[in-house]
Protein backbone atom coordinates (compact mmCIF):
# COMPACT_ATOMS: atom_id res chain seq x y z
CA UNK A 1 0.00 0.00 0.00
CA UNK A 2 1.69 3.55 -1.00
CA UNK A 3 2.47 5.65 2.11
CA UNK A 4 -0.25 8.45 3.05
CA UNK A 5 1.10 12.04 2.86
CA UNK A 6 0.82 14.42 6.24
CA UNK A 7 -2.27 16.60 5.43
CA UNK A 8 -0.06 19.53 6.33
CA UNK A 9 2.48 18.45 3.78
CA UNK A 10 0.12 18.98 1.11
CA UNK A 11 0.75 21.52 -1.37
CA UNK A 12 -1.48 24.50 -1.28
CA UNK A 13 -4.41 25.19 -3.55
CA UNK A 14 -4.01 27.63 -6.53
CA UNK A 15 -6.99 30.48 -5.90
CA UNK A 16 -8.98 29.08 -8.50
CA UNK A 17 -8.95 25.50 -7.27
CA UNK A 18 -9.66 26.76 -4.04
CA UNK A 19 -12.67 28.52 -5.38
CA UNK A 20 -13.87 25.74 -7.26
CA UNK A 21 -13.65 23.44 -3.64
CA UNK A 22 -15.43 26.11 -1.97
CA UNK A 23 -18.04 25.82 -4.43
CA UNK A 24 -18.15 22.04 -4.47
CA UNK A 25 -17.90 21.57 -0.30
CA UNK A 26 -20.94 24.64 -0.43
CA UNK A 27 -23.21 21.85 -2.37
CA UNK A 28 -22.32 19.19 -0.36
CA UNK A 29 -23.15 20.65 2.86
CA UNK A 30 -26.47 22.27 0.84
CA UNK A 31 -27.07 18.73 0.61
CA UNK A 32 -26.22 17.53 4.07
CA UNK A 33 -28.85 20.12 5.51
CA UNK A 34 -31.60 18.71 2.93
CA UNK A 35 -31.02 15.51 4.21
CA UNK A 36 -31.23 16.04 7.62
CA UNK A 37 -27.68 17.01 8.88
CA UNK A 38 -26.15 13.86 7.37
CA UNK A 39 -25.19 11.83 4.18
CA UNK A 40 -23.93 8.26 3.78
CA UNK A 41 -20.55 8.25 2.68
CA UNK A 42 -21.20 6.69 -0.17
CA UNK A 43 -23.44 9.75 -1.36
CA UNK A 44 -20.58 12.01 -0.32
CA UNK A 45 -17.91 10.88 -2.62
CA UNK A 46 -20.28 10.49 -5.45
CA UNK A 47 -20.82 14.41 -5.08
CA UNK A 48 -17.62 15.01 -4.97
CA UNK A 49 -17.05 12.99 -7.87
CA UNK A 50 -19.27 13.18 -10.17
CA UNK A 51 -21.81 15.55 -9.45
CA UNK A 52 -22.37 17.48 -12.66
CA UNK A 53 -20.02 20.36 -13.32
CA UNK A 54 -18.96 20.52 -10.29
CA UNK A 55 -17.15 17.00 -9.19
CA UNK A 56 -13.44 16.05 -9.79
CA UNK A 57 -14.25 14.50 -12.76
CA UNK A 58 -17.03 16.29 -13.72
CA UNK A 59 -14.67 19.79 -13.82
CA UNK A 60 -11.60 20.71 -15.24
CA UNK A 61 -8.07 20.58 -14.71
CA UNK A 62 -5.35 18.08 -15.10
CA UNK A 63 -5.97 14.63 -13.65
CA UNK A 64 -3.43 12.50 -15.15
CA UNK A 65 0.39 12.52 -15.81
CA UNK A 66 3.16 15.04 -14.45
CA UNK A 67 1.30 18.16 -14.37
CA UNK A 68 -1.90 15.97 -12.71
CA UNK A 69 -2.91 14.27 -9.38
CA UNK A 70 -1.82 10.82 -10.19
CA UNK A 71 -0.18 8.43 -13.01
CA UNK A 72 -1.93 5.49 -14.30
CA UNK A 73 -0.33 2.57 -16.21
CA UNK A 74 -1.07 3.83 -19.53
CA UNK A 75 0.52 7.22 -18.61
CA UNK A 76 3.94 5.59 -17.68
CA UNK A 77 4.52 3.79 -20.81
CA UNK A 78 2.88 3.29 -23.84
CA UNK A 79 4.57 -0.40 -23.46
CA UNK A 80 1.48 -0.81 -21.05
CA UNK A 81 -0.88 -0.35 -24.13
CA UNK A 82 0.91 -2.83 -26.57
CA UNK A 83 0.68 -5.30 -23.98
CA UNK A 84 -2.88 -4.77 -23.61
CA UNK A 85 -3.49 -4.60 -27.64
CA UNK A 86 -1.91 -8.27 -28.03
CA UNK A 87 -4.44 -9.51 -25.27
CA UNK A 88 -6.98 -7.54 -27.55
CA UNK A 89 -6.23 -9.23 -30.46
CA UNK A 90 -6.91 -12.76 -29.54
CA UNK A 91 -9.88 -12.07 -28.23
CA UNK A 92 -11.01 -9.82 -31.76
CA UNK A 93 -9.44 -12.75 -34.02
CA UNK A 94 -12.35 -15.27 -32.63
CA UNK A 95 -15.02 -12.63 -32.11
CA UNK A 96 -14.37 -9.92 -35.25
CA UNK A 97 -15.99 -7.66 -32.68
CA UNK A 98 -15.18 -4.15 -31.36
CA UNK A 99 -13.47 -2.79 -28.56
CA UNK A 100 -15.18 -0.56 -25.76
CA UNK A 101 -13.32 1.50 -23.24
CA UNK A 102 -15.03 2.75 -20.45
CA UNK A 103 -13.62 5.74 -19.02
CA UNK A 104 -10.49 6.43 -21.34
CA UNK A 105 -8.76 9.40 -19.47
CA UNK A 106 -6.30 11.01 -21.65
CA UNK A 107 -6.96 8.58 -24.49
CA UNK A 108 -3.58 7.85 -24.32
CA UNK A 109 -4.17 3.81 -24.19
CA UNK A 110 -6.89 3.79 -26.66
CA UNK A 111 -4.13 5.56 -29.08
CA UNK A 112 -1.59 2.79 -28.37
CA UNK A 113 -3.89 0.22 -28.64
CA UNK A 114 -5.45 1.19 -32.08
CA UNK A 115 -1.60 1.41 -33.17
CA UNK A 116 -0.17 -1.71 -32.09
CA UNK A 117 -3.69 -3.26 -33.57
CA UNK A 118 -2.90 -1.89 -36.57
CA UNK A 119 0.30 -2.85 -36.97
CA UNK A 120 -0.78 -6.39 -35.93
CA UNK A 121 -3.33 -6.19 -38.59
CA UNK A 122 -5.97 -6.80 -36.01
CA UNK A 123 -7.89 -3.76 -35.81
CA UNK A 124 -11.46 -3.65 -34.11
CA UNK A 125 -14.65 -2.49 -36.19
CA UNK A 126 -14.88 0.44 -34.17
CA UNK A 127 -12.99 1.70 -31.00
CA UNK A 128 -15.95 2.99 -28.36
CA UNK A 129 -14.92 4.91 -25.39
CA UNK A 130 -17.82 6.03 -23.08
CA UNK A 131 -16.89 8.81 -20.74
CA UNK A 132 -18.47 10.55 -19.01
CA UNK A 133 -16.67 13.39 -18.16
CA UNK A 134 -17.20 16.39 -20.95
CA UNK A 135 -13.38 17.77 -20.26
CA UNK A 136 -11.55 14.16 -20.23
CA UNK A 137 -13.51 13.29 -23.04
CA UNK A 138 -11.98 16.88 -24.88
CA UNK A 139 -8.44 15.45 -23.91
CA UNK A 140 -9.65 12.39 -25.60
CA UNK A 141 -10.32 13.57 -28.75
CA UNK A 142 -7.04 15.86 -28.92
CA UNK A 143 -5.21 12.86 -28.62
CA UNK A 144 -6.70 10.83 -30.83
CA UNK A 145 -6.91 13.36 -33.41
CA UNK A 146 -3.02 12.82 -33.81
CA UNK A 147 -3.68 9.59 -35.56
CA UNK A 148 -3.64 8.67 -38.65
CA UNK A 149 -7.04 9.25 -40.46
CA UNK A 150 -7.68 5.55 -41.02
CA UNK A 151 -7.11 4.83 -36.92
CA UNK A 152 -9.25 8.44 -36.31
CA UNK A 153 -12.38 7.22 -38.09
CA UNK A 154 -12.31 3.49 -35.61
CA UNK A 155 -13.22 6.23 -32.62
CA UNK A 156 -16.49 6.67 -31.54
CA UNK A 157 -17.76 8.50 -28.10
CA UNK A 158 -20.77 7.32 -25.93
CA UNK A 159 -22.06 8.77 -23.08
CA UNK A 160 -23.92 5.58 -22.05
CA UNK A 161 -23.62 2.09 -22.75
CA UNK A 162 -24.91 0.80 -26.35
CA UNK A 163 -28.52 0.03 -26.37
CA UNK A 164 -27.38 -2.88 -28.88
CA UNK A 165 -25.56 -5.96 -28.02
CA UNK A 166 -21.66 -5.75 -28.88
CA UNK A 167 -19.17 -8.66 -29.28
CA UNK A 168 -15.30 -7.90 -28.59
CA UNK A 169 -13.11 -6.30 -25.35
CA UNK A 170 -14.68 -4.49 -22.41
CA UNK A 171 -11.72 -2.43 -21.21
CA UNK A 172 -11.60 -0.65 -18.11
CA UNK A 173 -8.42 0.48 -16.22
CA UNK A 174 -8.73 2.21 -12.91
CA UNK A 175 -12.79 2.50 -13.13
CA UNK A 176 -13.31 -0.07 -9.94
CA UNK A 177 -11.41 2.10 -7.55
CA UNK A 178 -13.32 5.26 -7.89
CA UNK A 179 -16.83 3.52 -7.64
CA UNK A 180 -18.32 5.23 -4.79
CA UNK A 181 -18.16 3.27 -1.46
CA UNK A 182 -19.70 3.00 1.88
CA UNK A 183 -17.16 3.29 4.87
CA UNK A 184 -18.13 1.27 7.80
CA UNK A 185 -16.91 0.62 10.99
CA UNK A 186 -17.20 -2.78 13.01
CA UNK A 187 -18.13 -3.01 16.74
CA UNK A 188 -18.54 -6.34 18.69
CA UNK A 189 -18.99 -8.09 15.00
CA UNK A 190 -22.12 -5.50 14.30
CA UNK A 191 -21.34 -2.70 10.72
CA UNK A 192 -21.73 0.83 11.68
CA UNK A 193 -22.15 3.32 8.96
CA UNK A 194 -19.64 5.94 8.39
CA UNK A 195 -21.01 9.29 7.18
CA UNK A 196 -20.41 12.79 6.59
CA UNK A 197 -22.14 15.91 8.75
CA UNK A 198 -20.71 19.10 9.06
CA UNK A 199 -20.56 21.33 12.10
CA UNK A 200 -21.43 25.02 12.65
CA UNK A 201 -17.92 26.23 11.18
CA UNK A 202 -19.13 24.42 7.82
CA UNK A 203 -16.10 21.58 8.14
CA UNK A 204 -17.05 18.14 7.16
CA UNK A 205 -16.88 15.50 10.09
CA UNK A 206 -17.10 11.97 9.91
CA UNK A 207 -20.68 10.96 11.84
CA UNK A 208 -21.33 7.39 13.03
CA UNK A 209 -24.99 5.97 12.83
CA UNK A 210 -26.31 2.22 12.30
CA UNK A 211 -25.81 0.81 9.30
CA UNK A 212 -29.04 0.35 7.61
CA UNK A 213 -30.34 -3.43 7.27
CA UNK A 214 -28.62 -3.82 3.58
CA UNK A 215 -25.81 -2.87 4.55
CA UNK A 216 -25.64 -4.63 7.76
CA UNK A 217 -26.92 -7.90 6.14
CA UNK A 218 -23.98 -7.47 3.23
CA UNK A 219 -21.21 -7.16 6.08
CA UNK A 220 -22.62 -9.82 7.74
CA UNK A 221 -22.24 -12.42 4.73
CA UNK A 222 -19.34 -10.92 3.70
CA UNK A 223 -17.83 -11.26 7.34
CA UNK A 224 -18.96 -14.97 7.85
CA UNK A 225 -16.17 -16.10 5.19
CA UNK A 226 -13.13 -14.89 6.44
CA UNK A 227 -10.70 -16.84 7.83
CA UNK A 228 -10.01 -14.87 11.25
CA UNK A 229 -11.69 -12.45 13.52
CA UNK A 230 -11.34 -9.07 13.31
CA UNK A 231 -10.41 -6.82 15.77
CA UNK A 232 -13.02 -4.36 17.52
CA UNK A 233 -13.79 -0.87 16.28
CA UNK A 234 -12.24 -2.47 12.16
CA UNK A 235 -12.76 0.20 9.83
CA UNK A 236 -12.92 -0.60 6.10
CA UNK A 237 -14.99 -0.32 2.82
CA UNK A 238 -17.73 -1.60 0.65
CA UNK A 239 -18.47 -1.16 -2.32
CA UNK A 240 -21.97 -2.41 -3.24
CA UNK A 241 -22.24 -0.85 -6.54
CA UNK A 242 -20.01 -3.61 -7.95
CA UNK A 243 -22.71 -5.75 -8.87
CA UNK A 244 -25.35 -3.63 -10.59
CA UNK A 245 -22.41 -1.81 -12.46
CA UNK A 246 -21.21 -5.38 -14.06
CA UNK A 247 -24.44 -6.05 -14.81
CA UNK A 248 -25.21 -3.37 -16.56
CA UNK A 249 -22.49 -4.37 -19.00
CA UNK A 250 -23.46 -7.68 -19.05
CA UNK A 251 -26.52 -6.86 -20.72
CA UNK A 252 -24.23 -5.68 -23.23
CA UNK A 253 -21.85 -7.95 -24.23
CA UNK A 254 -23.19 -10.98 -26.26
CA UNK A 255 -19.82 -12.44 -26.78
CA UNK A 256 -16.22 -11.70 -25.64
CA UNK A 257 -13.59 -10.58 -22.58
CA UNK A 258 -13.71 -7.84 -20.09
CA UNK A 259 -10.35 -7.10 -19.47
CA UNK A 260 -10.36 -5.00 -15.40
CA UNK A 261 -7.10 -3.12 -14.21
CA UNK A 262 -6.81 -1.57 -10.76
CA UNK A 263 -5.12 -1.89 -7.83
CA UNK A 264 -6.68 -4.28 -5.12
CA UNK A 265 -7.16 -7.58 -3.65
CA UNK A 266 -8.86 -11.13 -2.87
CA UNK A 267 -11.15 -10.82 -0.09
CA UNK A 268 -9.25 -12.57 2.74
CA UNK A 269 -6.35 -10.42 1.83
CA UNK A 270 -8.15 -7.01 1.97
CA UNK A 271 -10.09 -7.54 4.95
CA UNK A 272 -7.37 -8.61 6.96
CA UNK A 273 -6.66 -7.93 10.55
CA UNK A 274 -4.18 -5.80 10.11
CA UNK A 275 -5.48 -3.54 7.33
CA UNK A 276 -7.66 -1.74 10.05
CA UNK A 277 -8.37 1.27 8.94
CA UNK A 278 -9.16 0.15 5.65
CA UNK A 279 -7.62 1.18 2.13
CA UNK A 280 -9.52 4.63 1.30
CA UNK A 281 -6.60 7.22 -0.36
CA UNK A 282 -6.96 10.77 -1.63
CA UNK A 283 -4.68 11.83 -4.76
CA UNK A 284 -3.53 15.49 -4.94
CA UNK A 285 -0.58 16.28 -7.09
CA UNK A 286 1.08 13.13 -6.66
CA UNK A 287 1.03 13.18 -2.89
CA UNK A 288 -1.76 10.59 -1.53
CA UNK A 289 -3.13 10.64 2.26
CA UNK A 290 -6.34 9.53 3.55
CA UNK A 291 -8.74 12.33 4.70
CA UNK A 292 -11.07 12.77 2.04
CA UNK A 293 -12.44 16.06 3.54
CA UNK A 294 -9.62 17.76 2.23
CA UNK A 295 -9.60 19.58 -0.84
CA UNK A 296 -12.73 18.89 -1.72
CA UNK A 297 -13.94 18.78 -5.66
CA UNK A 298 -9.98 19.08 -6.69
CA UNK A 299 -8.52 15.74 -5.19
CA UNK A 300 -9.50 11.98 -5.86
CA UNK A 301 -10.61 9.84 -3.93
CA UNK A 302 -10.48 6.24 -4.16
CA UNK A 303 -10.51 2.77 -2.35
CA UNK A 304 -8.69 -0.78 -3.13
CA UNK A 305 -10.79 -3.11 -5.18
CA UNK A 306 -12.19 -6.28 -3.44
CA UNK A 307 -11.52 -8.80 -7.12
CA UNK A 308 -13.69 -11.54 -4.86
CA UNK A 309 -16.95 -9.71 -5.26
CA UNK A 310 -15.73 -8.17 -8.86
CA UNK A 311 -15.59 -12.25 -9.65
CA UNK A 312 -18.82 -12.80 -7.60
CA UNK A 313 -20.66 -10.37 -9.53
CA UNK A 314 -19.30 -11.49 -12.70
CA UNK A 315 -20.48 -14.80 -12.07
CA UNK A 316 -24.06 -13.69 -11.06
CA UNK A 317 -23.62 -12.17 -14.52
CA UNK A 318 -23.16 -14.95 -16.19
CA UNK A 319 -19.49 -14.47 -16.92
CA UNK A 320 -16.41 -17.08 -16.20
CA UNK A 321 -13.46 -16.00 -14.43
CA UNK A 322 -11.06 -16.35 -17.22
CA UNK A 323 -8.19 -14.99 -15.65
CA UNK A 324 -6.61 -13.18 -12.74
CA UNK A 325 -3.17 -12.07 -12.13
CA UNK A 326 -0.99 -9.19 -10.87
CA UNK A 327 -0.26 -6.59 -13.23
CA UNK A 328 3.80 -7.84 -13.95
CA UNK A 329 2.76 -11.21 -14.30
CA UNK A 330 0.03 -9.93 -17.28
CA UNK A 331 2.77 -8.37 -18.94
CA UNK A 332 5.38 -10.48 -18.46
CA UNK A 333 2.85 -12.70 -20.55
CA UNK A 334 2.26 -11.11 -22.96
CA UNK A 335 6.23 -10.38 -23.85
CA UNK A 336 6.70 -6.61 -22.33
CA UNK A 337 10.56 -7.29 -21.54
CA UNK A 338 11.14 -8.24 -25.36
CA UNK A 339 9.53 -4.66 -26.25
CA UNK A 340 12.35 -2.54 -24.11
CA UNK A 341 14.20 -0.83 -26.59
CA UNK A 342 16.44 1.39 -24.67
CA UNK A 343 16.86 3.22 -21.28
CA UNK A 344 13.90 4.98 -20.76
CA UNK A 345 11.94 2.21 -22.16
CA UNK A 346 13.64 0.03 -19.28
CA UNK A 347 12.70 2.64 -16.46
CA UNK A 348 8.68 2.45 -17.33
CA UNK A 349 9.11 -1.33 -17.63
CA UNK A 350 10.61 -1.46 -14.18
CA UNK A 351 7.70 0.91 -12.90
CA UNK A 352 5.41 -1.01 -14.32
CA UNK A 353 6.38 -4.38 -13.39
CA UNK A 354 8.42 -4.38 -9.72
CA UNK A 355 6.63 -5.20 -6.33
CA UNK A 356 7.56 -1.73 -5.19
CA UNK A 357 5.87 0.48 -7.92
CA UNK A 358 2.50 -1.23 -9.87
CA UNK A 359 3.89 -4.50 -10.35
CA UNK A 360 2.12 -6.20 -7.13
CA UNK A 361 -0.40 -3.96 -6.07
CA UNK A 362 -1.99 -3.63 -9.42
CA UNK A 363 -4.26 -6.87 -10.55
CA UNK A 364 -5.69 -7.76 -13.78
CA UNK A 365 -9.07 -9.56 -14.33
CA UNK A 366 -10.39 -11.38 -16.87
CA UNK A 367 -14.54 -11.82 -17.38
CA UNK A 368 -15.46 -13.73 -20.30
CA UNK A 369 -18.79 -14.81 -21.88
CA UNK A 370 -19.55 -17.11 -24.70
CA UNK A 371 -15.52 -17.67 -25.02
CA UNK A 372 -13.38 -20.65 -24.78
CA UNK A 373 -9.92 -19.95 -26.04
CA UNK A 374 -7.21 -19.07 -23.48
CA UNK A 375 -5.80 -15.61 -22.90
CA UNK A 376 -2.06 -15.29 -22.90
CA UNK A 377 -1.82 -12.98 -20.25
CA UNK A 378 -2.67 -14.82 -17.49
CA UNK A 379 -0.46 -18.45 -18.72
CA UNK A 380 2.75 -17.11 -16.44
CA UNK A 381 0.57 -16.93 -13.22
CA UNK A 382 -3.05 -17.57 -12.33
CA UNK A 383 -4.70 -16.18 -9.27
CA UNK A 384 -8.37 -17.87 -9.20
CA UNK A 385 -7.52 -19.94 -6.47
CA UNK A 386 -7.48 -16.77 -3.96
CA UNK A 387 -10.56 -15.58 -5.03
Amino acid sequence: MTASTPPSTLPPLFPAEEEHSDAVARMIRERIAAAGGWLPFETFMELALYAPGLGYYSAGGAKMGAGGDFTTAPEVSDLFSVCVARQCAEVLRETSGSILELGAGTGRMAAGILEALADANALPERYAILEVSADLRDRQRVCIERLPEALRRRVVWFDRLPSRPWRGVVLANEVLDALPCQRIVVRQGVAHTLGVSANAEGAFMEEERPADDALAAAWKRLARELPYDLPDAYRTELCLRVEPWISSLADGLERGVMLLFDYGLPRAHYYHPQRSEGTLRCHYKHRVHDNPFLNVGVQDITAWVDFTRVAEAGDAARFQVWGFATQAAFLLALGIEGMVRDARQSSEARQLLMPGEMGEAFKVMALARDFDKPLTGFTVQDLRHSL
